[in-house]
């Protein structure tokens, strides 16, 4: 953001960064929307609900049915408060209404021993700390949380399909620029994200992370920021969440 807007130092943003935190974090000395200018989206990833294999659950109703039966028992993970597996999680929370405890960790790797070994439900995973896992067969994939099923996971049907029709938590990574960037450099920058976008081997890594391209012009980037808000900051309110420190 204090860099000179000449087009050679950009930033590749999460949707927590630009959209999450300043509601978390109120203070900030910064402001996403207007101190960043949109280049394109370049990928989205999806969110995979796993469960411990001694849940006997098989889908997402099944875990909803389990955890009406008993209020305040299961637990789910995330990589920490705020995190797009957290945002998930407290979605499916409120959708289904259901009670189950948060229990954040310092990154997901960090989630995946506990829940193992059973001492947690549940996790919110990011696909690449998941996949391996499901692979294996130590975990089991309930969902995934796009509005479309992943490639690696074919059987495995979104959270909308499970009974929560227009249940949407995939977060995004896009390029910004510095304010007052000139619209000449933010369409060039534009012009060669969008090429390397269609390359194989870009496509491929993004496969193997359970990500997609996605692209899109600025003002297309800009509209899912402005849209992002308001959806982003119901769950943050109705879930009360506070940031750790």
């Amino acid at each position: 953001m204090r860099a000179a807007p000449d087009g050679y130092t950009l930033l590749l943003a999460t949707q927590n960064q630009v959209v999450t935190n300043p509601m978390l974090y109120p203070k900030l000395t910064f402001d996403t929307v207007k101190d960043l200018m949109p280049v394109s989206l370049v990928s989205a990833q999806a969110n995979i609900l796993v469960v411990n294999n001694d849940v006997p659950a098989k889908t997402v109703r099944g875990l909803v049915a389990l955890a009406r039966a008993q209020p305040g028992a299961f637990t789910f993970a995330s990589g920490g408060v705020g995190t797009s597996q957290h945002l998930a999680g407290e979605l499916l929370k409120s959708m289904a209404r259901i009670d189950i405890r948060h229990v954040p960790y310092r990154g997901m790797a960090l989630a995946v021993p506990d829940l193992l070994a059973g001492r947690i439900t549940m996790m919110v995973s990011s696909s690449n700390i998941a996949l391996p896992q499901v692979r294996e067969g130590k975990l089991r994939a309930l969902a995934v949380t796009s509005r479309q099923r992943l490639r690696e996971l074919p059987d495995v049907p979104t959270v909308a399909e499970s009974g929560f029709p227009g249940f949407d938590a995939a977060p995004w990574f896009g390029l910004m620029a510095p304010a007052g960037t000139s619209t000449h450099v933010i369409e060039r920058l534009h012009r060669e994200t969008m090429k390397l976008l269609t390359l194989p081997g870009v496509l491929k890594k993004f496969d193997e992370l359970g990500m997609w391209a996605v692209g899109g012009t600025p003002a297309e980037f800009k509209r899912t920021i402005q849209a992002d808000i308001p959806v982003l900051r119901k769950v943050i309110d109705d879930s009360r969440m506070q940031p750790t420190e």
